[in-house]
């Protein structure tokens, strides 16, 4: 199969990879709003609990999580109602077998109020979970710590970690899918420019995000201040954790994929170059053996004769040697079939090892290395990442040498359908194994994050082979072309890319010409002025010597005015000189680079219009392209869905800790405190209200204190309060909700049932006094 076109039809590329960049940005603004907060390790409980009230200051903090994490001496801090910490700043381990659990020891003697535990951790899995609560001794003080608003990972520096996460994965695609695809199902693409650029730039983005991700990780795993990627001690602590370590491996590997690509496109390149690439073919023929030449009309018979005979034996050895060059040339060809089998054998060995290699990073790092069998999800990981690049990444090596390069074989194609149907049945085991591993009941599909983003990619794929059917279909329309038609093809690519060397020398050349020529005119300019004043200085003294000597001879001619012997002589010097290279004679018979280079431009002009109505005037070829860039399009959006499923929160993690929970998810049942300042306008019409609602979940009876003070904190009463509260996502409310007085600037409810989880606004109405009151509204967040 043989499609041809160097420019492809922009608009159409064009618009479908709008169509995908849109999908993608779509699914990153649904989706990747939500990512700090998708913790794949989760709080699963705390001694003391969040929201409780204890008759004694505890000896320590514990918190227990669904799986394993990575924690530092500040990883728990516990504040004061004034924000001072008061833990010993040493991180106690109390993990056992099956329960993982740390720990904050707190001193003796601790006064009564409410306390702030802030914790940040970074899971077994890279991703960093933070989170706060509060507990209270004796009572609830009026003041407490502020909680934390930002989780670790979140912010401008979680919103580059994760661009850099996605784009390392579209690097690794293209660098090993591109390579699988010149080494296993056409190597006459290692001398295509537009696959060379698609490898190497593959090549050059995941080398520079995966350094970008290295040095991102000191602020996306602690303070979340972009300034910290230059903390070279945040940076040497990161080196010797789990995910640092498989970040080095993989700048270690890439420098090894780095010679890869050197060799593919170097020594394997030159290996499959067709005949006559680099250098013209041997045309010449052996020598005809001569006409014994004219015989003289009185020559000999017996020279004739000697003639012949040498002329025989000429013929004889002309032949001997034609046979002894064509086994030369044979057992040169077979030597080269070897040579090239051997490097195409070493090549896709390391290959396959470097590819590996890069895929473990993810796979020990990421979700395989923790949860359910890890010791087989690893493996099974990294076979799902290498098929997922030779499918993509073939696919992407194909569409560029539709549209950007030399006809493509339909024996190639047919290769690649071969390798991506094959790439596809891996895809499905390995992923049904994941999603069992992952997602673990069917329910969880559509009631976790998880489950949903897994359905969304599933359908994309299933898209994905659809038009790969297509694809095939076009492919088994299109007719071989012969060999050497393609051959021939790649010939004048192998060409055109040296008329694009040559054009580029010229242009120097030309520049270079330029400079050359202003330099000779100036020395021109030199010499002129030189023999100019040579001249009249011999002028000058052939004067004076004959006013010294006296008049001349009579009978002797009179020299000329203005005349002497030097005179004549310098001056007619320069016409009997030649002229040289420098001078403007040599200029004129060379020929101007410019107008060369230009008819260069030209003619590859014409070439390009002839070959793009050649392209376009095949249908099954015209098919067959647009649906591999359909492809492609299409699996970038798969790409982004896989980012964002590898940040978010395995729905069996999620299901853990609800059943660890009471059924409840992580955020239920955290009691919510509001400090409400207020000013109703008239006299002693300023004060705040702090409102605090227990336990803040959707399920139960909450319980809700309201506390009034004036400017100076002194409580103090008004003569009214009201509560209610509204879901405007659900059109529910207002919910008012009855108080009563419990003491001065004291107010109470209880029994609050709030139907759904999620934002509500929560309105206070505060009147001082007949015609003073304000309305006040304030959003809280209840769990399920």
């Amino acid at each position: 199969m043989v499609t041809t076109g160097l420019r492809p039809r922009r608009s159409a590329v064009l618009r479908l990879l709008v169509v995908a960049l849109a999908l993608a940005g779509a699914l990153l603004g649904g989706l990747g709003g939500a990512a700090p907060a998708s913790a794949h390790a989760a709080l699963t409980g705390s001694t003391p609990a969040q929201g409780s009230v204890a008759d004694r200051a505890p000896e320590q903090v514990t918190l227990t999580f669904s799986e394993g994490v990575a924690m530092g001496d500040d990883s728990i801090r516990v504040l004061d109602p004034q924000g001072k910490r008061v833990d010993d700043e040493k991180l106690r381990n109390l993990s056992s077998d099956r329960v993982v659990k740390y720990g904050a020891g707190l001193p003796s003697g601790l006064r009564d109020g409410t306390y702030t535990v802030a914790w940040q951790a970074v899971s077994a899995d890279s991703h960093p979970v933070s989170g706060a609560f509060t507990f209270s001794i004796g009572a609830p003080s009026k003041t407490s710590a502020p909680v934390p608003q930002q989780e670790a990972g979140g912010g401008l520096v979680g919103a580059l970690y994760g661009i850099a996460r996605y784009l390392a994965y579209a690097g690794f695609v293209l660098l090993a899918g591109g390579a699988a695809f010149v080494v296993a199902c056409r190597p006459a693409a290692a001398l295509v420019r537009s696959v060379q650029r698609l490898v190497v730039y593959g090549w050059a983005l995941l080398t520079g995000t995966t350094v970008v991700m290295l040095l991102l990780r000191t602020p996306y795993t602690g303070s979340g201040d972009l300034a910290d990627v230059f903390d070279l001690g945040g940076l040497q602590q990161v080196l010797i954790t789990k995910p640092g370590a498989a970040l080095v491996s993989r700048l270690l590997l890439l420098a090894a994929a780095a010679l890869f690509v050197a060799v593919l496109f170097g020594a394997y390149a030159r290996a499959h170059q067709p005949a006559g690439a680099d250098e013209p073919e041997e045309t010449d023929e052996p020598e005809e053996p001569g006409e014994p030449g004219e015989v003289a009309e009185r020559g000999q018979r017996g020279e004739a004769d000697e003639r012949g005979a040498a002329d025989a034996a000429e013929e004889a050895g002309a032949a001997d040697a034609a046979e002894k060059g064509d086994a030369a040339e044979e057992a040169e060809e077979a030597e080269e079939a070897r040579r090239r089998k051997d490097l195409t054998f070493g090549l896709g060995f390391g290959g396959v090892i470097v590819a590996t290699g890069l895929a473990a990073t993810w796979a020990m790092a990421e979700h395989a290395s923790t949860g359910l069998q890890p010791a087989v999800a690893m493996p099974v990981d990294v076979l799902h990442l290498l098929a997922v690049a030779a499918w993509l990444g073939g696919l992407a090596a194909l569409v560029v040498s539709l549209y950007w390069g030399p006809p493509v074989e339909r024996a190639a194609v047919r290769r690649f359908s071969r390798i991506a149907f094959g790439s596809v049945v891996v895809l499905v085991a390995t992923g049904l194994y994941q999603s069992w591993r992952q997602v673990g009941t069917w329910r969880a599909l559509t009631d976790t994050a998880y489950g949903r983003l897994l359905l969304i990619k599933v359908a994309l794929v299933v898209v994905l082979v659809g038009i790969a059917w297509l694809s095939r279909q076009w492919t088994g329309r299109l007719a071989e072309v012969p060999a050497g038609e393609v051959a021939a093809a790649e010939l004048r690519a192998a060409e055109d890319a040296e008329q694009d060397a040559r054009r580029e020398a010229e242009q120097d050349a030309a520049k270079a010409a330029g400079q050359k020529e202003r330099e000779a005119a100036e020395e021109r300019d030199d010499r002129e002025a030189e023999k100019a004043t040579v001249g009249a200085s011999a002028t000058t003294a052939a004067a004076t010597a004959a006013a010294a000597t006296g008049p001349a001879p009579k009978g002797a001619p009179a020299p000329k005015s203005g005349s002497s012997p030097v005179s004549d002589h310098s001056t007619s010097a320069p016409h009997d000189t030649p002229a040289t290279d420098d001078g403007p004679s040599a200029g004129d018979d060379s020929p101007d680079p410019a107008r060369a280079a230009q008819l260069a431009r030209q003619q590859a002009a014409v070439r390009t219009a002839r070959t793009k109505r050649q392209r376009d005037a095949d249908p099954e070829r015209l098919g067959l392209r647009r649906s591999v860039l359909a492809e492609a399009a299409v699996a970038v959006v798969v790409l982004v869905v896989t980012t964002v499923l590898t940040a978010t929160e395995p729905a069996r993690t999620e299901a853990a800790v609800k059943a660890t929970s009471g059924g409840q998810s992580a955020e239920a049942g955290r009691p919510q405190a509001l400090t409400i300042p207020f000013d109703t306008g008239g006299p002693d019409g300023k004060g705040t209200a702090r409102v605090r609602l227990a336990p803040g979940s959707s399920g139960r009876a909450n319980t809700l204190q309201l506390r009034i003070t004036d400017p100076s904190g002194k409580v103090r009463d008004v003569p009214e309060v009201k509560v209610s509260f509204t879901q405007k996502a659900k059109k529910l409310g207002p919910l008012s909700v009855t108080t009563r007085h419990t003491g001065k600037g004291q107010w109470r409810a209880s029994g609050i049932q709030l139907p759904v989880p999620g934002k509500w606004q929560l309105s206070l109405v505060v009147r001082t006094s007949d015609i003073d009151q304000v309305t006040e509204i304030k959003n809280v967040k209840i769990g399920s």
